[in-house]
């Protein structure tokens, strides 16, 4: 691992493990290296036809360019990123994408149309969890070959379901969407897999850099790509340490070992506060913690049961204390700040109507419920507080924390009460998340849509699914955009659902870093225009 590294990163064998391997170092980063500290456990692979976890999207968003994209100048609007133009066919099915000029891969290698065509059609191949984001078009691996096309010099694309293209191009911006250098992962290919065992730890993009090393639970390291479109990145090369804890991060933040801390708690971000040589950047994110009740319970299912819910929630009160500064109060299932957001808020702690409304549904004296929730932080904190609240009308709530190895498995199985979860959008699209908290076209427990979240609780609404696949299809934005909101408004009144809070991070950083881009889903986080 020392020879490595000595290879990959120019710095002095003394500075290197002081620097990365020691807690108590005090060997600043060189000027030209950004070291940043946080929690990357959940990286299990760096294939962009199957990474799906936040810390694996945020890495592969700064190797690879997607067909399309959003920009780290400007985080609200679609663009091009391999494509340079594109032309949808007067039936909205056929899309032809032209690619950008003299662009090239890491490699060297040109990035053709040859190249899109092999990525889109590896992800359906593959098979792998996201994969559903394009299957969705109606691409099979049986059918994809004929759907997914090399046009001349182009790449083209048909879908065969009723699609907004606004939709498609949006879910292009995915990081399923990366463009991978078709000629590297073929050399790579064993016995017909596509690259896959090699690229889960390689990479092979045209982004702003260079996979040079991903040790799990220790350390991910990119050099920078000095020919990327955008320009040479201000830094040489990124090196993401992994520090679940922390008051570690804290410390190394504070000692200056460490350019940027990710994962501080409210009261640690307080506490530095007076430290000149550090600052806050606080950036909104797409994720949601959202309570939702399982509608096949007997009395969970009543909807006046759900509606007391969302009044025995101490929306206010939570997000001033313990969730300062890192949450605040949002009750729609799509994230402010992205197109199609709806923010109103309808919904504060009022025990009196709650009590109203749970005798009119048979239940004035309350009863019991189990909640179920994350060991991480802030999860335990909100459920102690939604469970104080419940208890002033006379629900008795006893609480139960779990890994989400544990949890995720027993809430796809509908095995569940209560929940108190996460959900952030898989593409900025509001289909994203209405999709799963609105759209359950199959409610039966042996359909097992299990990514749908109406599906886990065992909710469905008529009206909702076909407003859903009106939005869907709609070509007029305008339009469109009415309808997620009429969604989004409908949903509070009629669902499963007491939406609570939208994230927003806290990065701790040294006072010198400028140029650090955190957007509001895990694969808008961009590197590239870092200086310090």
């Amino acid at each position: 691992m020392k020879t490595m590294l000595r290879q990959l990163i120019a710095w002095p064998l003394a500075m290197l493990v002081s620097a990365m391997l020691s807690l108590s170092a005090q060997a600043a980063p060189p000027k030209d290296t950004f070291v940043m500290a946080k929690d990357f456990a959940d990286i299990i692979t760096l294939d962009p036809a199957e990474v799906f976890e936040f810390s694996g999207g945020e890495v592969i968003a700064n190797i690879y360019d997607r067909v399309m994209m959003f920009e780290a100048e400007d985080l609200k609007t679609l663009v091009g990123g391999v494509a340079e133009s594109w032309d949808i066919s007067e039936d909205g099915k056929t899309i032809t994408f032209t690619i950008r000029p003299d662009m090239t891969f890491h490699s060297g290698n040109p990035v053709t149309a040859e190249d899109v065509v092999y990525s889109l059609r590896r992800v359906i191949k593959l098979g792998k969890t996201p994969s559903f984001i394009f299957s969705q078009f109606g691409w099979t691996p049986e059918n994809v070959d004929e759907l997914v096309v090399v046009d001349g010099d182009k790449a083209k694309i048909t879908i065969t379901e009723e699609f907004s293209p606004a939709l498609v191009l949006n879910a292009l911006s995915a990081g399923i969407a990366s463009v991978v250098d078709m000629k590297e992962v073929m050399a790579h290919e064993v016995d017909g897999d596509l690259g896959y065992g090699w690229l889960k730890t390689n990479s092979a993009g045209s982004g702003a850099f260079v996979l040079k090393a991903w040790k799990a639970n220790e350390l991910v390291t990119l050099e920078a790509n000095p020919n990327y479109r955008h320009g040479a990145p201000g830094v040489k090369r990124v090196i993401i340490r992994h520090v679940p804890e922390p008051s570690a991060q804290r410390l190394l933040i504070e000692k200056g070992d460490i350019d940027l801390a990710r994962n501080l708690t409210p009261d640690q971000i307080e506490g530095i506060s007076t430290n000149a040589d550090l600052k806050v950047q606080a950036d909104p994110k797409g994720a949601l913690i959202y309570m939702a009740a399982n509608s096949s319970d007997p009395i969970l299912g009543s909807p006046k049961v759900v509606e007391a819910l969302r009044y025995l929630v101490d929306y206010e009160g939570m997000a001033n204390s313990f969730l300062q500064g890192q949450f605040q109060v949002h009750q729609a299932a799509w994230p402010s700040g992205l197109w199609g957001s709806y923010d109103e808020t309808p919904f504060s702690l009022d025990v009196d109507k709650a009590k109203a409304l749970l005798a009119e549904a048979g239940y004035p004296d309350g009863f019991e419920v189990a909640i179920d929730t994350l060991t991480d932080s802030p999860y335990p904190d909100i459920a102690q507080s939604v469970q104080a609240t419940l208890a002033q009308a006379g629900i008795k709530a006893t609480i139960t924390t779990a890994e989400g190895k544990t949890l995720w498995p027993m809430y796809r199985a509908q095995k569940h009460q209560l929940i108190l979860a996460q959900w952030s959008p898989d593409y900025v699209d509001p289909h994203s998340n209405l999709d799963a908290f609105a759209h359950n076209p199959d409610n039966r427990p042996e359909a097992k849509l299990t990514g749908v979240l109406a599906w886990r609780n065992a909710w469905a609404d008529d009206n909702m699914n076909a407003m859903v696949v009106e939005a869907r299809n709609e070509p007029d934005l305008g339009k469109r955009e009415a309808l997620y909101q009429e969604i989004q408004k409908g949903l509070q009144s009629n669902s499963p659902y007491a939406i609570m809070f939208q994230q927003t991070e806290q990065a701790v950083l040294r006072k010198e870093v400028e140029g650090y881009v955190s957007g509001a889903t895990f694969d808008l986080i961009f590197y590239r225009n870092i200086t310090k």
